[in-house]
């Protein structure tokens, strides 16, 4: 039996100040909390007994676990649908990546990407790709937001996520380390130089890369529509951009080891 307070806590998640205070998230359905078991504390786990029967052998030791029924799970539930658990997280500190790691490494940075699905898709990418660092602008949309961890499915824990003003943080940056960033006035992504290491900045949904930003990258690049010179044609989403992009680079580097 859930008691009220701790439906009144899980509903408080959804607000980022309750997030913020708890330092606590929420996570639903099983394949996100069974990955974010891997990586994050949980304090508060309730689930079907079906759920929690087939699953104990993945529950940490002393777990606050509670069986609830379907009916008590869609009251506490943020989900339309819910999805036979949720739980209760800790969130962890994060970090900038080291400048050594960005010399041997690609990173994503984000220019004030707004909305949580969108966020959560390239955090994902992020894994898929093997991207292990992301640092938001202090206007992006929060990671510990329940559409974004519900969209990352699971890949939070395998990705740091971190949050500074960018242009301060990727102007201070040494010289060598090269800085791409996705314009309409770029160089052909299929055509130009490539590196295996530096950070792919990737603008805001509306207005795409701000200014200030723009000014400390180093390499602009384009993706072009198919067949070149198409008019009237709309952008692409910020998370299919992202998925091209990294792509790329990742064919590039994979191509260059054969």
């Amino acid at each position: 039996m859930i008691s009220k307070q701790q439906i009144k806590t899980i509903h408080s998640l959804r607000l980022k100040k309750f997030r913020d205070e708890s330092n606590l998230f929420l996570g639903e359905g099983p394949k996100v909390v069974k990955e974010l078991l891997q990586s994050f504390s949980c304090t508060f786990l309730a689930a079907t007994p079906s759920w929690i029967d087939a699953n104990r052998h993945i529950l940490p030791p002393g777990i606050n676990c509670i069986a609830i029924s379907a009916d008590d799970l869609g009251r506490a539930s943020l989900m339309d649908a819910p999805q036979q658990v949720l739980a209760i997280f800790n969130k962890k500190p994060s970090q900038l990546p080291s400048a050594h790691a960005m010399q041997s490494e690609l990173c994503l940075a984000l220019d004030t990407i707004q909305d949580p699905g969108n966020l959560g898709t390239i955090i994902r990418l992020a894994r898929w790709f093997g991207i292990d660092h992301i640092v938001c602008s202090p206007e992006t949309a929060d990671i510990y937001s329940p559409k974004t961890v519900q969209a990352t499915m699971g890949a939070l824990g395998k990705v740091n996520v971190a949050y500074t003003p960018l242009p301060q943080w990727l102007c201070s940056l040494p010289g060598d380390i090269p800085i791409y960033g996705t314009f309409l006035n770029g160089s052909n992504i299929y055509e130009a130089t490539l590196t295996p290491n530096g950070i792919i900045v990737m603008g805001n949904e509306g207005r795409g890369i701000s200014p200030q930003v723009a000014d400390c990258i180093s390499h602009r690049l384009y993706i072009p529509p198919y067949p070149l010179g198409q008019p009237d044609i709309e952008s692409l989403n910020v998370g299919i951009a992202t998925a091209i992009t990294c792509a790329e680079f990742r064919r590039r580097l994979s191509a260059a080891h054969q």
